[in-house]
């Protein structure tokens, strides 16, 4: 029951902040709800609550909407505010449309509504503004149970409405981004993402940087036409409203934009502009600025995407042209090869297989070297070819009805005697498969040879176990699979994946030989796969490895062919015989010219040079490093000849370990090198070696290198003990000294290196024997380098001041000391060398002059010969290169 006592006005308002003193100090006798202490007590309990609450709330009495709100609410209708008292349809008129219904539903129907995020226009700050409110409208009942006017809650929720939006088109510019292609397609669809936001951005432009100019790629939101096509960044527009464009909730005139420029990594310019234009229903406050720049980030980060996408791609385009170059290249010059070795194969087969040619045996010997290294190269030019067709998807299978379990074991038996010279068992287990195959003859040999010949390179101790199963497929098909199993060295479990690409080695691995072209391994898995199979390895170190290759191959119907090794595959197989062979026993009928160690794992090489050589020296073989170091412990040669290449211990672990040993430091080294040019001397050179020779080489050059070391090595003084005695090598004998005897090393730098920055100055003396060019050289090397002297002329004067350290060894006789001064000077223009010895120059005989030191110290630059009475003094003069 109301009490019937009014409390007085102050007490009504009381609590109620600034809308209570509003309402306090309002003249409501002249309003239609009368004088305060008139007012009905249900209007006075419902003025009382609004003001109370904390939450936006709202009352209208009457029949003229007069309102009464509190504090929390004021912001709701901004400048417009106060309004206590007024006709709340006036202060929300622009907005009444939405609200009327509502309101009007409630106070008939007796019945609150509740509108979630309600769009409401208001015009709180001076512009038409797109609001949203959640609201519910009830009845406010008078005292006498009617219906006296209405009683609105509400709760702006416009920063919501709008950062999901914000939101929603971030995630669509996300999607459109992540689909790759060309700039201009990527910035396109970005461009037409923003559609679902055509609220806050009514309409958009992009432009991308072509030739110092801005070129319209794309708009959205307006006729293309409405937008420059190109321009510069500062003439793009910011002020839009001459264009008659419209946008935002209300669809009202758009007159602002915000013009983004687009900068990607590395540019020296921006990539592109992005126009966006702002919604007229929304203040351009911090909040839109930073939405609009993280539109613009995700056109920034799409278009760096693109452009990294692009140049991959053209990278990409550009290695598979390279490929198809080298394909054709490959291709081109393979089939070349293979005339000229037919016609070298040809003949030599004829002339070794007719009975009717009288050959002696050392000929009929010389042309069997040459016929199975022919067939040998015969099939690595087959090789090669076949990895092109294989890239090019140009192999054309050769398919016919084949016995696979009789061919295969056939295959492998091609083997058989390479891999019993090896000290290996080589089981065969090829039962009768249950039908014939059809299958490219060519394609199954590789596939089993170059199997079985990796597992007998990699075992050195047990068995070789070859196993051939199948199991019918269906009708018309044999699952067939192939296991080559061995007890060799065995595969870490990291390098399973990577032991089929090409040229891929498994560091330090031990093999019987270092040759091989690398490709073999990876040529079994291409052809497996051509033929729709696969081949896996399973493998431990020190536990052998399984090669197991899986195809399904159709059976054959009809007469069955009975194909036979190719020729190339028994050269090969000869090949690996001659491999394994022990080196022939030495031959010591040298004529006197010294004593040669030739190194080398390829049979057919060590005969080879064996022959060449042993005409003038006694030669010794081995067929690796550790057989030499071996060997050098028996006896020590006067040159020793080694291949870089080999098993166990290649060329550069042999010198190494020669140069560190007291007893054999002194051998001179001639190395055989496959690769040619600078690189390779130097490399050679830096190892410990006297002198290098490439791969192939005339057998005269071989003679001649060979002679001048062993020339220089009767004159060599060798390392010494305190009775002069040349210490024995390890396991050796001691070898009785020569007659003259000089300390080896250098006395030491008299001055220097010294150096300013623009001019360098030094000066060595070197006991004069015969490792003063390899000292010179060394110190040499650094100072040049310090000095910044051009690679390829450092090289040049490597070797012309080497010579002549060398002539001032070799020539001067009766030295009044046993040593070698070298001078060099290094400025800005030019290299200073001179070399002086002690005594007096003689003429070098045949067998010392190996025919170059005159020329290689004149190409470098002027030389001078100053002899004397004290000595000789050679000056080389060389202008620096730039």
């Amino acid at each position: 029951m109301l009490n019937d006592v009014p409390a007085p006005s102050s007490e009504l308002f009381e609590g109620g902040g600034e809308a209570g003193r509003l309402m306090a100090n309002t003249d409501w006798a002249a309003t239609e709800v009368g004088a305060v202490e008139q007012w009905p007590a249900s209007l006075r309990f419902a003025v009382r609550t609004v003001l109370v609450s904390r939450f936006p709330m709202v009352l209208t009495w009457g029949a003229g909407f007069l309102q009464f709100y509190n504090d929390a609410y004021a912001p709701l209708i901004g400048a417009k505010h106060p309004a206590i008292g007024e006709d709340i349809r006036d202060t929300l008129a622009e907005g009444w449309d939405a609200l009327a219904g509502p309101v009007e539903h409630a106070m008939t129907a007796r019945e609150a509504s509740w509108l979630p995020r309600l769009p409401l226009l208001l015009e709180r700050d001076g512009y038409r503004e797109e609001t949203y409110f959640t609201v519910s409208h009830a009845p406010a009942f008078g005292d006498d149970g009617s219906v006296a006017g209405m009683h609105a809650v509400c709760t702006e929720v416009t920063a919501e409405v709008v950062a999901e939006r914000r939101q929603e088109v971030l995630r669509s510019l996300t999607a459109a981004g992540d689909e790759l292609g060309d700039e201009e397609a990527v910035v396109a669809r970005l461009c037409a993402a923003l559609e679902v936001d055509v609220l806050d951005i009514p309409f958009a432009g992009v432009w991308l940087a072509q030739e110092g100019r801005l070129r319209r790629v794309a708009t959205v939101g307006c006729p293309a036409s409405a937008l420059p096509p190109t321009a510069t960044l500062a003439d793009l527009p910011t002020d839009v409203s001459g264009l008659g464009l419209t946008g935002g909730r209300w669809d009202d005139p758009v007159r602002d934009a915000v013009v983004l420029p687009l900068h990607t990594p590395g540019a020296e310019g921006p990539a592109g502009a992005l126009l966006l234009a702002v919604t007229p229903a929304r203040r351009l406050d911090t909040d839109l600025r930073d939405h609009l720049s993280l539109v613009a980030s995700q056109f920034t980060a799409a278009l760096t995407v693109s452009q990294a996408f692009s140049a991959e791609r053209r990278r990409a385009e550009a290695l598979a042209e390279l490929d198809r170059a080298k394909t054709a290249f490959f291709s081109d010059i393979s089939h070349e090869l293979r005339t000229p070795l037919t016609l070298l194969l040809g003949p030599l087969d004829d002339v070794l297989t007719d009975p009717a040619t009288q050959l002696s045996a050392p000929v009929r010997d010389e042309l069997a070297v040459a016929l199975r290294n022919g067939r040998r190269l015969e099939r690595l030019v087959d090789d090669v070819l076949d990895v092109v067709r294989l890239e090019a998807g140009a192999v054309a299978l050769d398919p016919q009805p084949v016995d696979l379990a009789a061919y295969t074991a056939e295959l492998t038996g091609v083997l058989r005697a390479a891999a019993e010279r090896a000290g290996l068992a080589l089981v065969v287990d090829c039962p009768p498969l249950p039908a014939a195959v059809v299958v490219d003859a060519r394609v199954w040999e590789k596939i089993v040879l170059n199997l079985v010949a990796n597992a007998v390179k990699y075992t050195f101790v047990g068995t070789i176990q070859v196993v051939l199963r199948a199991t019918p497929q269906g009708a018309g098909a044999l699952s067939v699979q192939l296991s080559v199993s061995d007890t060799g060295i065995g595969i870490p479990v990291e390098h399973h994946e990577r032991v089929f690409d090409r040229f891929h080695r498994v560091l330090d691995a031990q093999a019987r030989t270092r040759e091989g072209s690398g490709i073999g391994l990876s040529l079994v898995r291409d052809l497996v796969q051509l033929q729709g199979g696969s081949v896996v390895v399973d493998s431990a170190p020190g536990s052998g490895s399984t090669f197991t290759v899986r195809v399904e191959l159709p059976t054959a119907d009809g007469q069955v062919g009975e194909p036979a090794p190719s020729a190339a595959a028994r050269g090969t197989a000869a090949a690996w015989e001659r491999d394994i062979a022990a080196p022939a026993a030495p031959e010591r009928d040298g004529g006197g010219g010294g004593s040669v160690l030739v190194v080398d794992d390829n049979a057919d090489m060590r005969d080879y040079l064996a022959r060449l050589l042993s005409p003038r020296f006694a030669v010794t073989a081995a067929a690796n490093g550790e057989q030499a170091l071996a060997e050098l412990a028996v006896a020590v040669p006067d040159v020793l000849v080694t291949d870089v290449m080999m098993p166990r211990v290649d060329g550069f672990d042999l010198l190494r370990r020669l140069r560190a040993d007291p007893a054999v430091a002194d051998v001179p080294v001639l190395v055989l090198t496959a690769r040619a040019g600078q690189e390779a001397a130097v490399e050679m050179l830096e190892a410990g070696a006297d002198d290098h020779l490439a791969k192939p080489f005339q057998s005269a050059e071989l003679l001649a290198r060979v002679t001048a070391l062993a020339s220089r090595s009767h004159r060599r003084p060798p390392a010494h003990g305190d009775d002069g005695s040349r210490p024995a090598p390890a396991g050796g004998v001691a070898v009785a000294p020569p007659a003259r005897s000089v300390a080896v090393d250098p006395v030491g730098p008299v001055t220097g290196p010294t150096g300013d920055g623009t001019s360098h100055r030094a000066h060595w003396r070197l006991a004069a024997g015969e490792r003063a060019p390899g000292q010179a050289r060394a110190h040499l090397r650094r100072m040049l380098a310090d000095a910044g002297v051009h690679p390829d002329q450092a090289y040049d004067l490597l070797v012309a001041i080497g010579e002549a350290v060398t002539n001032a060894v070799e020539h001067a006789q009766n030295p009044t000391e046993p040593v070698v001064d070298l001078l060099v000077e290094i400025d800005e223009e030019c290299v200073v060398a001179t070399v002086r010895d002690t005594g007096q120059w003689r003429e070098r005989v045949a067998s010392m002059d190996r025919g170059r030191g005159s020329t290689l110290m004149a190409a470098v630059g002027q030389v001078s010969v100053l002899p004397g009475a004290e000595g000789t003094t050679v000056v080389i003069r060389a202008r620096l290169r730039r």
